[in-house]
């Protein structure tokens, strides 16, 4: 299994909260409360301003642009309009914990991480759609964070005062500033990191503060930019300091195998506390945006290095088929019926956009692709109603089972309004806006690159000229994207444009001519040019079929950056009512157990069918694209308590009748089979 740190190596060659114990609720109440209130006194600024000044920022590859100025356009605006018409655009209706008495509107209800979380994709979902619903909602959290600022400078709820929640809102006014320039957002964060710096030496981060505390980080890192106060960089030296060492750690990577449960469960409130918080799922998917975060203050080179080796850990012991790696909700080994929980799927996906803005590596917005495209439509409802807490790349079946779960309990993979626990109901919003809004970025030469690809136009100002690009695709569905490229005047700057690692024999064309510079799978092609309206850019990313190895040498289809499974049908059982939307069961129509009869020189030939993408892009009924492929059932192989036993090693012997099955993009399957065994001969 190739893994983004053999690209490195061969680079530098060529030159949510945790179930821990009881409930997750035990840890909320541990939070809450429990950081003292300490004033911003002077002798307390005198000292934080007699530490060591911090150096100036070191610069990044790539500068995310401000929420707004990349829209959806195709597929891509069709499946935000249905996230905005399902789920998240009622959740405030009939969901308590973001209702009107979340104590984030100055209510008496949830006071903690869910207000915060819901905002976090919510705003961004307004704005992408320039939905005036949404953005109306979205305002009243904003509004009444901005106008209620206690006099030192704290905000948020006056039941909690934990760091954590604030880091998430902290997130949420930076995107609000940038899609409104509202004057109020500088002061109000500045104020408040102030009273922070203060505060923190008598009350240190802790719980999840302390495992996360980057993202918070990137916020000061950003006002930094448009301050200059140096005061910032000193809090994020303090919180760095205070929080945990996540670059450092993975140099002797402690958890290789699926987590002993009891070791956990008994060391709640004790000694091996820190290991559930090291071995959690979503603590390790904000994690990979640490070594972006450290790279800001020095060592670019050394903490290049150190995301790979944490990218590296994660997928040599936990790397599933989708992208992902095993947490459910703890790293839980490469068995692909293990789980990951959806929170980790749009944290992981959040923190390898941060990753790919400061290092520039194509293949980090590879993995942010595969993700975004199959992990994180793969565990919620095309009609975006009901999710999962955990996919499993094998899921056979969703229903009331306690296996094979590592913490979790057992409606852990039911498809509903909060299966398991509410953490991934407040936060899954994030994912396909900030994805979306991570398409484009601005490259550190004063030029555009196009990161990542879907059909989607962007409007920003790029020496000095308005720029308007539209990446008129069906991708990933599709091997083809044209870039319209029309700014106002003629004005030369550089295109970026990634090439995946995947995608052999790529080419580029401008204005119909050959793109005569280097397209190098795994880096980004430069074109460098005088710019006219109506210029347009032609690429060509062959996706030829391909299999990669997994657990067992058992076998994965992909082609794109699409990753293929077999489903076996969806019968839906009902549980029960939950407001607007429902519990789900679901349970297969037919057979499961397949074996194909494939290898990497076959895979090439696979016949490929293409068709209508449909209104719901991701729905099992969609004809978007399908392979079809020889395979042989698998007597041997059957469920044990609603899961799919591991794959047997591959090559497996089986004397059944030789048949073709057909498989379906990963995330319109929501039970499917994705990583097989091999057929021997």
């Amino acid at each position: 299994m190739a893994s983004l740190l053999d690209w490195l190596g061969a680079e530098q060659r060529q030159g949510d909260a945790v179930e821990m114990g009881p409930t997750r609720r035990q840890v909320l109440q541990w939070g809450a409360g429990s950081v003292a209130a300490a004033a911003v006194s002077g002798s307390t600024l005198a000292m934080a301003a007699d530490r060591a000044k911090p150096s100036p920022q070191e610069p990044q590859a790539f500068t995310p642009l401000p929420l707004g100025e990349v829209k959806p356009a195709g597929w891509l605006q069709r499946q935000l309009r249905i996230q905005a018409d399902g789920m998240t655009g009622h959740l405030y209706e009939f969901w308590p914990d973001v209702g009107p008495t979340s104590g984030w509107l100055g209510g008496t209800g949830e006071s903690w991480e869910r207000g915060p979380y819901y905002l976090d994709g919510l705003l961004p979902l307004a704005v992408l759609l320039d939905d005036a619903r949404l953005r109306t909602l979205a305002n009243r959290f904003v509004e009444w964070t901005l106008t209620h600022q206690q006099a030192n400078g704290q905000i948020g709820p006056a039941s909690n005062d934990d760091w954590w929640p604030r880091m998430v809102m902290c997130k949420v006014l930076q995107q609000h500033y940038e899609a409104t320039q509202d004057e109020r957002v500088v002061p109000l964060l500045t104020r408040y990191f102030h009273y922070q710096l203060a505060a923190m030496p008598a009350a240190p981060l802790h719980d999840w503060g302390k495992f996360r505390w980057q993202d918070e980080a990137l916020v000061m890192q950003w006002l930094h930019t448009k301050t200059g106060d140096p005061k910032l960089l000193e809090l994020v030296s303090l919180l760095k300091q205070q929080g945990f060492d996540w670059v450092g750690s993975f140099a002797d990577f402690p958890f290789k195998g699926k987590v002993d449960s009891k070791a956990i469960l008994d060391g709640v409130g004790g000694a091996n506390n820190a290991h559930g918080y090291q071995s959690h799922g979503v603590n390790n998917g904000m994690a990979l945006k640490t070594a972006a975060v450290e790279a800001r203050m020095g060592d670019v080179a050394g903490k290049r290095s150190g995301f790979y080796r944490q990218m590296g850990a994660l997928d040599e012991y936990h790397g599933l088929p989708n992208g992902m790696f095993s947490c459910d909700e703890h790293l839980a080994g490469r068995n692909p019926s293990q789980g990951s929980e959806l929170c980790t799927v749009v944290e992981t996906m959040f923190s390898l956009e941060v990753a790919l803005a400061m290092f520039g590596d194509a293949p980090i917005a590879d993995r942010l692709e595969k993700i975004a495209y199959n992990a994180l439509p793969g565990t919620i409802t095309a009609d975006m109603w009901a999710h999962q807490y955990d996919q499993q790349p094998n899921q056979v079946q969703c229903s009331l089972n306690t296996k094979p779960w590592t913490t979790n309990g057992p409606e852990s993979n039911l498809f509903g309004l909060e299966p398991h626990f509410g953490c991934c109901t407040a936060n899954y919003h994030q994912g396909w806006p900030k994805f979306v809004a991570s398409l484009w970025m601005r490259s550190s030469d004063d030029g555009l690159a196009a990161v990542a690809y879907g059909p989607c136009t962007v409007n920003t100002t790029v020496r000095g000229v308005r720029v308007r690009a539209e990446q008129q695709t069906e991708y990933p569905f599709r091997e083809r994207v044209t870039i319209a490229v029309n700014p106002e005047k003629a004005v030369r700057f550089p295109l970026q444009l990634r090439v995946p690692e995947w995608a052999k024999n790529a080419t580029v064309r401008v204005n119909g001519e050959a793109f005569a510079g280097a397209v190098k799978p795994g880096s980004f092609a430069v074109i460098d040019r005088e710019w006219k309206s109506g210029d347009r850019v032609e690429v060509h990313l062959p996706m030829q079929p391909r299999i990669s190895r997994w657990f067992n040498q058992s076998v994965a289809l992909e082609r794109g950056p699409l990753v293929f499974s077999y489903s076996p049908g969806e019968h839906w059982v009902k549980l029960r009512d939950r407001g607007l939307t429902a519990d789900w069961q679901v349970f297969p129509d037919r057979g499961w157990n397949y074996a194909l009869a494939v290898d990497e020189k076959s895979a090439g030939a696979l016949a490929v069918q293409e068709g209508d993408i449909g209104a719901m892009p991701f729905a099992a009924e969609s004809e978007s694209v399908r392979l079809t492929v020889p395979a042989r059932q698998l007597d041997a192989w059957r469920v044990e308590d609603g899961v799919a036993p591991p794959p047997p090693v591959s090559p497996v012997k089986t004397a059944a009748d030789a048949e073709t099955v057909e498989l379906v993009p990963y995330g319109s399957a929501r039970l499917r089979v994705t990583a097989f065994p091999a057929v021997s001969g």
